[in-house]
């Protein structure tokens, strides 16, 4: 086998997709992460993930207006 074709079949660990995430949520993704996720990743995967995300962003700003009034 190739590396090209070793390195296509790894799957994503947790935390590249929880990276990939906060980075895509924030409009900071590198083309090469981007291209990677597309290629190896379930997109099942990052909708869940850009869910939970998204909650834990507005109940954190939420938490936060509360503290402050």
């Amino acid at each position: 086998m190739s590396d090209k074709e070793e390195d296509s079949e790894e799957k994503l660990s947790l935390v590249d997709v929880a990276l990939s995430t906060c980075a895509a949520a924030f409009g900071v993704q590198s083309s090469k992460n981007r291209k990677r996720d597309f290629s190896k990743g379930n997109p099942l995967i990052f909708v869940v993930s850009g869910a939970v995300f998204t909650i834990a962003f507005v109940l954190i700003i939420v938490g936060i207006v509360r503290l402050v009034i």
